[in-house]
């Protein structure tokens, strides 16, 4: 159990401009973790293993990318009591993201709005940091590590597929899994790549290099592909059979949304960016069940948005999620809602025949 209650932590960040709060608290994770400092937010895990994609996950309850864009807090986000860490996106250069302010919290919608893009320190320093890692370094670890890719800004749509494969090339030997990002709002035309004829064309080129890469490397890494929440039955469906098509081992579904009427009215509800939080949880919901109906009952879906309690947690399992992650809810309910959210599932969610 965390020494330090989180509400108190939360009422100090919360007094705070939105990235300062966020860049406050992963420096200190960075600093604090693997020290006994850690014990004022480390959880127990919660023992709920289940097998997907070839991989032993301990528990059902993951943190989302976005929260560690660069790798620099892998264990002390370990600490918390997560079966599995994703951490980036990365990107093959470093970039800076887009002009401040960019993070936008709607405490009365429980939710964030982020137009950030993607900063980070580009793939050495995210490599090198995921390295650094102790839990990596350990022989018998059992944390799950997955890696999101993504692309940079400055790369014209029609070359992102080989920032994508600079990345998988550098990001491979050092995953459990690898995400392909192509759902942020906050890439230029980034979504335009879940379009049939480019999504196609990426992930036929994703697999030849995963296969070139399985060779050479002696181990095959599960790959998972994000998708956003603003989208329509059909293109769920071409999405679904895309991935199947390609040989994709899963799904994380999803990513923030454009829409607003869950939020209109209220401060920042405006402001350009990708709304997280409370108010895509049904949105979230509704494109993981029709992935699970696409799909069929054995393909690996990551459930994500959204999730503010234990309850949402377990909703999210029954809309046809095999697990889940939290971004936004960790910000509102700290780190017990990590334990709480794996217990309840372990409790109470169904698991597949």
């Amino acid at each position: 159990m965390s020494l330090v209650p989180y509400g108190l932590a939360r009422l100090a960040l919360f007094n705070l401009d939105a990235e300062t709060a966020h860049d406050i608290t992963m420096a200190g994770l960075a600093h604090t973790q693997g020290t006994p400092l850690q014990m004022a937010y480390c959880e127990s895990r919660v023992d709920d293993p289940i097998e997907l994609a070839g991989l032993r996950f301990p528990n059902r309850v993951g943190m989302a990318a976005g929260l560690d864009k660069n790798a620099r807090c892998i264990d002390g986000l370990g600490a918390m009591g997560f079966g599995f860490v994703e951490v980036g996106t990365v990107t093959p250069k470093a970039q800076p993201g887009n002009p401040k302010p960019r993070m936008f919290r709607l405490p009365k919608a429980n939710a964030l709005i982020n137009r950030l893009g993607f900063n980070n320190d580009g793939l050495d320093a995210f490599v090198a940091n995921v390295q650094r890692s102790a839990l990596r370094r350990q022989k018998n670890h059992s944390l799950l590590l997955g890696l999101n890719i993504g692309k940079n800004a400055a790369t014209p749509i029609e070359n992102a597929t080989e920032d994508y494969l600079i990345c998988l090339d550098g990001v491979y030997p050092h995953a459990d899994y690898v995400t392909v990002n192509i759902s942020s709002p906050n890439t230029k035309n980034l979504r335009a790549l879940q379009s049939d004829e480019a999504l196609d064309g990426l992930l036929g080129a994703i697999a030849e290099r995963r296969a070139v890469l399985a060779q050479k490397h002696g181990k095959r890494i599960p790959i998972f592909v994000k998708i956003a929440p603003d989208l329509d039955e059909t293109q769920v469906g071409v999405i679904a059979a895309t991935l199947m098509r390609h040989g994709m081992d899963g799904v994380v579904a999803t990513n923030t949304t454009l829409g607003r009427d869950a939020v209109k009215g209220l401060p920042h509800a405006e402001e350009a960016g990708g709304l997280s939080g409370a108010p895509v949880f049904e949105a979230s919901n509704r494109v993981i069940t029709q992935l699970r109906a696409a799909l069929g009952p054995q393909f690996p879906i990551i459930g994500v948005g959204g999730i503010m309690s234990a309850a949402d947690a377990v909703a999210k399992i029954q809309a046809g999620a095999d697990v889940v992650q939290i971004y936004t809810g960790l910000i509102y309910q700290g780190p017990p809602l990590v334990k709480d959210a794996a217990q309840a599932i372990k409790s109470q969610a169904p698991r597949k025949p």
